[in-house]
C-alpha cells in the first residue's frame, strides 16, 4: 500500500490526488503529518503542496461534475473526519472513471458518505452563522470565539462579510487556533496568541470596550424577558442550541435561563 502524507490543506490534498494518479499507485492511504503512524509494511511519501497541480486536479473534477458537487467535496474535506481523504479519493476515482457524473449514485458507499458528511458540515455551518456572538473590544474590533465540530470558518466568511460589511470583525476558532479577520475590505486568516486560551471566549476585561458590559447586560436582559416560562421546552431548546455551544453565547454567560 502506498501511504501519502500531506500538510492537511485543501491544496495539499489535491496535490496528493495528482501524485496518486500520476504514479498509478493502488491501493493507497492518504493521511496528514499529524495523524501519520509509521508502518513497516507501507512505503510513505511526503507530498509537496503544489498549487499548479492542485488547480489541474480541481479543473478536471469540475469538468465532470456540477459546481454544487464540487462544493460538497470541499465541505467533506473541512469535516476533518479520520479517513475522509480516502473517501474523497474513492469518489474522485469514480468521477474520472465514469462517463456520467456519480454525484447521485447513492448506491455507492463513498458517494453516500460524501452526501452524509456534507449535510453534517453544513448543519454546523448554519449553527455557527446563528450562534456567533460578537463582543466589542477597546480598539473597536468585534471579536467572537467559536469552537465548531468541523472546520467551517471558510464556509461562513462570506455570510459575515456581507452581513457586517461596515464593521471590523474577527471570528476565532479556539479549537483549531486560527481565525478570519475582516478589515472592511478583505477577509484573511490570522492566528492569535492568548495568555490563557481557556479564557478565549471571555478575554480579560481591559480588552473590552467600556460599553461592552452594558451591551451584554442588555442582551441578557432581553433574553430573560422574552423567555415565557409557561412555554418552556427544554428538550426542543437543546435540539436547536446544544449545550456545547453555550460557553460562547453571550446570553448564556453566567446565566442559565433555561
Amino acid at each position: 500500500m502506498g501511504v501519502f502524507i500531506y500538510d492537511s490543506t485543501w491544496t495539499g490534498f489535491l496535490s496528493t490526488i495528482f501524485e496518486i494518479f500520476e504514479r498509478r499507485v493502488r491501493p493507497v492511504n492518504i493521511t496528514t503529518v499529524g495523524r501519520y503512524m509509521p508502518d513497516v509494511f507501507a512505503q510513505p511519501l511526503h507530498v509537496t503542496t503544489d498549487e499548479v497541480k492542485a488547480e489541474r486536479v480541481l479543473a478536471g473534477i469540475a469538468k465532470k461534475i456540477s459546481a454544487p458537487a464540487v462544493r460538497k467535496l470541499y465541505a467533506c474535506f473541512l469535516s476533518e473526519l479520520p479517513g475522509i481523504e480516502n473517501t474523497l479519493y474513492a469518489y474522485i476515482r469514480l468521477v474520472f472513471a465514469m462517463k456520467e457524473s456519480p454525484e447521485r449514485a447513492y448506491a455507492d458507499p463513498d458517494v453516500l458518505r460524501v452526501s452524509q458528511v456534507d449535510k453534517m458540515v453544513h448543519r454546523e455551518k448554519h449553527r455557527m452563522e446563528a450562534f456567533v456572538r460578537f463582543q466589542l473590544t477597546s480598539d473597536d474590533l468585534y471579536y467572537a470565539a467559536v469552537e465548531p465540530d468541523y472546520n467551517v470558518l471558510p464556509l461562513i466568511l462570506n455570510h459575515f462579510k456581507r452581513r457586517y460589511a461596515d464593521q471590523r470583525w474577527l471570528i476565532y476558532d479556539l479549537r483549531r487556533d486560527y481565525g478570519i479577520y475582516y478589515d472592511l475590505k478583505t477577509v484573511e486568516e490570522v492566528t492569535l496568541s492568548f495568555n490563557d486560551k481557556s479564557t478565549g471566549s471571555e478575554p480579560s476585561i481591559p480588552l473590552f470596550h467600556e460599553e461592552e458590559a452594558l451591551y451584554q447586560a442588555l442582551w441578557k436582559d432581553y433574553f430573560k424577558h422574552v423567555n415565557i416560562k409557561e412555554r418552556k421546552n427544554d428538550k426542543l431548546h437543546l435540539q436547536h442550541v446544544p449545550k456545547r455551544y453555550w460557553k460562547n453565547l453571550t446570553e448564556k454567560f453566567n446565566l442559565l435561563m433555561w
